[in-house]
């Protein structure tokens, strides 16, 4: 059986690992700013604001993206 990850699952996953980007990396100052927009969109959902489907998608593509760059350094 396959579980379904919610938007919010998905949001912490990917913040905890661009959090785990080495600091050295050239990488982590963008990663920083990714988890920023993230924490924002958490705390929206947490008092009932909707984030745009659009913006959230994009968001997580760039997180994704930045994972993927620092994991081939």
């Amino acid at each position: 059986m396959c579980a379904e990850i919610t938007n919010l699952q998905l949001i912490q996953m990917l913040n905890y690992r661009l959090e785990r980007i080495s600091a050295d990396s050239y990488w982590a100052h963008r990663a920083s700013g990714v988890r920023g927009a993230l924490l924002r969109i958490i705390e929206l959902d947490q008092f009932g604001s909707p984030t745009p489907p659009n913006d959230l998608e994009h968001l997580i593509k760039i997180g994704f993206d930045i994972l993927e760059k620092a994991a081939g350094e």
